[in-house]
């Protein structure tokens, strides 16, 4: 495309096109790290002021956001619109179902995605952005709690929200003061403040944390032992008074190397390895009760601990199996294998 008769600052077209073409001047690594220290020393700032400055509305926001039977629908235009699908994502993903409507397409129909069922958190810097106007409208037609976030009190906005999260005067880190950089950080970082304590109220961990987060590297991190344990008949376990010949065959028939060892109670006593066997090769153990033989007080794992907890023990070890007992009183759960953890993905 070619520009024809246009002024910028004073020049023609042409003297537009040399300034964008321009090479930047380099500025040596030692400026760029004054740079970057400076950035997050203003933002850094900006985040400690937004701490201090939390009030009563914060917990309200929350009130209202936990006692949502619907979704908490975010919204924000140009650059708090990424924020806005940010904190949504984060949201949906800790226990609280929430979903991004942007607020242009909102004007055009989207509205409809949009019930008294629902919450409306609204990002805007300004307060101002007009983009929002129908989206606020509706929220006040209709009843639905609207929770405003800007840095102006007394902007449209917030004038408008059952709630008000006010974010406190900070510097924008751009030099010029115009690109969205320390009051964006701010609301994401606020946001993460709402997802956080709506995680906390509903006592929202790891069980539930997993089930959100089936795939990938995050999903197998969060594997726990009772997700990979063998139990019932698969547990190779024989009673003390068993023999030598006993315990080795059930040893044989279950193929993890080792056995379980109980006692009258079906607690767990002690265990039996082909590493053990192997040391005592050449010994007479022919009739002899595995109690008199097995290795008492076995390094066992809770259910509910990680799998990677699970491998990390026998890494260190040096072992390829534990039986998972919750109460050591009882009869064991389960048993883990360093294969299934491997085969989960863990390493």
């Amino acid at each position: 495309m070619r520009i024809t008769e246009r002024q910028v600052d004073g020049g023609s077209g042409e003297d537009y096109l040399k300034a964008m073409s321009a090479p930047a001047p380099h500025l040596p690594a030692s400026d760029d790290l004054a740079v970057a220290r400076r950035v997050l020393g203003i933002e850094a700032a900006a985040l400690t002021s937004l701490a201090a400055a939390i009030d009563a509305s914060f917990a309200r926001a929350v009130d209202v956001l936990i006692g949502v039977t619907g979704r908490v629908i975010v919204s924000g235009m140009g650059k708090s619109h990424h924020v806005s699908t940010k904190i949504a994502a984060t949201l949906s993903s800790t226990g609280t179902p929430a979903q991004f409507v942007h607020p242009a397409e909102a004007s055009h129909g989207d509205l409809g995605m949009i019930t008294p069922r629902d919450a409306v958190l609204v990002l805007s810097n300004s307060g101002e952005t007009r983009e929002l106007a129908d989206l606020i409208l509706h929220t006040r037609r209709q009843g639905i709690p609207l929770i405003g976030m800007a840095s102006r009190p007394g902007s449209t906005l917030l004038r408008a929200a059952d709630i008000a999260l006010v974010l406190p005067p900070a510097e924008e880190a751009c030099p010029m003061g115009l690109a969205p950089t320390t009051s964006t950080t701010m609301m994401l970082a606020l946001g993460d403040a709402l997802a956080v304590a709506l995680m906390e109220r509903r006592g929202f961990g790891r069980e539930q944390y997993k089930v959100f987060h089936p795939g990938g590297s995050l999903g197998q991190a969060l594997l726990t032992v009772r997700d990979l344990m063998h139990t019932g008949d698969e547990m190779p376990l024989v009673a003390e008074s068993a023999t030598m010949e006993e315990a080795v065959a059930a040893m044989s028939a279950k193929r993890f190397g080792c056995v379980g060892i109980t006692d009258a109670s079906g607690a767990l006593a002690g265990i039996l390895t082909d590493g053990d066997m192997r040391r005592r090769f050449g010994e007479n153990l022919s009739g002899r009760p595995v109690g008199t033989v097995m290795t008492s007080g076995p390094k066992t794992i809770a259910p509910k601990a990680l799998a990677s907890e699970a491998l990390a023990v026998l890494n260190r070890a040096q072992i390829t199996a534990l039986f998972v007992v919750d109460d050591p009183a009882r009869p064991p759960l389960g048993l883990i294998h360093v294969h299934d953890c491997l085969k989960a993905g863990l390493s």
